[in-house]
């Protein structure tokens, strides 16, 4: 027996909440296509961003240890992946759509550039005068033009709900602008929750990786409101400190922190009574929310985090370094496009904006690849 596409959708219309994105009243696709036979609208964009290039080309971008670092530290692809796997948890909890959950928090990070957020910040610097640069734009434009697979249209033709969804990914670093996705309505229940699995992904994860590179010591956390309730939780008194504690605790604030936001967001849900997907929309502050403790525990730590950790020294040089690199790179490539790869000077005598092609093609690069390009180009040495 093959599960069609239609009984999927039956199940969704009995098992979602009313506030749920059903696939079948998806808005579409900008060009349309025949459904698939067994898998639903959802589903179908969660397979093709899995595909693509800038998918993979996540395994060497930076999270915050760049790539040469280490096997063990997070990157832009495990990153995601935890992103998702918490994104799917909230989903499920709370009776929406799992499989749109997936496929927004499979893209969010797609538009990242190499060596983290110094490589966003550089980019958008160099792109000053001519439109800027911001990872979430840069993750919709992958996935609406640059992913060519497909003979038929640009990009992957993604559905209006998946797109909305990574435009209108926000936290307290990245700020949307939803530009055509109807900037003035809140985003669906299953993009509001893919905001807040990103920042329980990175809080925990960042966290765990200060504590295993060294750069951060248990003894710095004192006082800090999450490290002290973690203590707490596992009765721990700060005798040793080794890795199996560390994966404890840091499972146990993955875990606290969902329960939370699923305590919270319940309540708000409650409260509201949304009797349906536009109702959410049309909410006046998102439904999807920490409870006020707990947010002001994880400002707290975002604060330890960005002064101990982001700008640690050796974090802070290699951000130098890849200023370096990204700066180098932009200028020899507008200077003298002919550097760049056929098919890329192609794409610039089709797009006609030198800017925008060298930001779409260096945003596209893996770590490693940036300082491959940057020692072919720079060091006489190096074979071209």
């Amino acid at each position: 027996m093959i599960v069609t596409r239609q009984a999927y959708e039956e199940l969704e219309a009995q098992m979602l909440a009313p506030y749920g994105c059903r696939s079948r009243d998806s808005r579409g696709r900008a060009v349309m296509e025949e459904e698939h036979p067994y898998r639903t609208a959802f589903q179908r964009d969660r397979d093709r961003i899995l595909h693509t290039t800038a998918f993979r080309r996540l395994e060497y971008k930076t999270q915050v240890f760049v790539t040469y670092e280490g096997d063990y530290y997070r990157t832009r692809l495990t990153h995601t992946l935890e992103v998702t796997q918490i994104g799917r948890t909230l989903a499920r909890s709370l009776g929406v759509n799992e499989d749109l959950v997936e496929a927004i928090c499979l893209a969010h990070d797609l538009g990242h550039p190499p060596f983290g957020h110094a490589g966003e910040e550089i980019l958008n610097r160099l792109m000053t005068g001519h439109g800027g640069f911001n990872h979430n734009a840069q993750s919709l434009r992958t996935v609406d033009f640059l992913e060519r697979r497909f003979p038929d249209f640009l990009g992957l033709n993604l559905t209006y709900e998946v797109r909305e969804g990574i435009v209108k990914h926000e936290t307290e670093y990245d700020v949307s602008d939803a530009t055509g996705f109807e900037p003035e309505k809140r985003g669906t229940l299953e993009a509001q929750l893919a905001n807040p699995a990103d920042e329980i992904a990175y809080n925990a994860h960042d966290l765990d990786d200060g504590l295993r590179s060294g750069l951060l010591d248990p003894r710095d956390l004192r006082g800090i409101a999450w490290w002290e309730r973690l203590r707490a939780s596992v009765g721990w008194e700060e005798e040793e400190f080794g890795e199996l504690l560390r994966h404890r605790l840091i499972r146990r604030m993955i875990g606290l922190s969902v329960t939370d936001l699923l305590e919270e967001t319940a309540r708000r849900l409650e409260a509201a009574a949304p009797a349906s997907v536009e109702a959410v929309r049309m909410h006046p502050h998102n439904l999807v929310a920490f409870s006020p403790e707990v947010e002001g525990m994880n400002r707290e730590l975002k604060r330890f985090l960005f002064e101990r950790l982001y700008r640690h020294p050796r974090v802070i040089r290699m951000q130098k370094k890849a200023e370096r690199v990204l700066s180098q790179l932009f200028e020899a490539y507008v200077t003298e496009p002919a550097q760049l790869p056929l098919e890329t000077q192609i794409r610039l005598r089709e797009v006609g904006d030198v800017y925008r092609v060298v930001c779409d093609y260096i945003a596209g690069m893996t770590d490693r690849f940036a300082l491959e390009e940057y020692a072919k180009l720079f060091d006489p040495n190096e074979r071209v």
